[in-house]
């Protein structure tokens, strides 16, 4: 199982909060980006993809095995397998919009559940996923640029401050929760990550907009 370093950046209490540096693997690059790298043999942006996705992925597939799977395979196990299996594949994998790579990956682990109950079970019957119920409220600005043309998501976060893209991919990209931004961002509160990953979205949305 990959492991994850646990994000224990701290700011200071009587001073304004500094910012705390993402960790290179999870940088403003667009994930998009390093999939073009992975198609190419770059191991270390098939590294970055796996740093990206699966805590999310584990996040949104935990509880969607059903009980009587549980005991056979780990949760986070089986999401690992999962992405594992599609990254090898990304040769068929066509990025069309922002949030295509999740949708990717998210129907390889509702197929991988679903082949591991039909083994269980041993018919083939379908599993009925639940809908995603995230810890993390997705906002509607960001569902609607996670449909946006990568092009021009692309473009748009090219023309923002560095600390903006790196909200910005951290959110919408990698899917990290309100409380996981002001940690890693040195915010003050999950309030003050929200405004701070507002304010970025909306400046992104504007230079999304048809320029007349």
């Amino acid at each position: 199982m990959l492991s994850h370093a646990a994000m224990t950046d701290r700011s200071p209490r009587r001073s304004p909060p500094a910012e705390v540096p993402l960790d290179p693997l999870l940088s403003d690059e667009p994930t998009i980006e390093l999939v073009i790298r992975a198609r190419g043999g770059d191991r270390l942006a098939v590294e970055a993809l796996l740093q990206r996705c699966l805590p999310a992925l584990t996040r949104w597939a935990h509880g969607r095995l059903p009980a009587a799977a549980r005991g056979a395979i780990d949760t986070g196990d089986l999401v690992q397998e999962a992405v594992l299996h599609a990254l090898q594949r990304l040769d068929v994998f066509e990025p069309r919009h922002v949030g295509a790579m999740q949708a990717y990956l998210r129907q390889s682990v509702i197929n991988r559940i679903r082949d591991e109950v039909r083994r269980i079970a041993r018919h083939p019957a379908a599993v009925p996923i639940g809908e995603e119920h995230p810890s993390d409220a997705t906002s509607p600005l960001e569902s609607a640029i996670q449909t946006e043309s990568y092009e021009r998501y692309r473009r748009a976060l090219g023309a923002l401050k560095p600390r903006e893209r790196e909200m910005i991919v951290a959110r919408v990209e990698v899917q990290w929760s309100l409380a996981e931004i002001a940690q890693r961002f040195g915010l003050r509160s999950v309030d003050a990550a929200r405004m701070a990953v507002s304010r970025a979205l909306k400046r992104l949305s504007s230079q999304m907009r048809p320029q007349d």
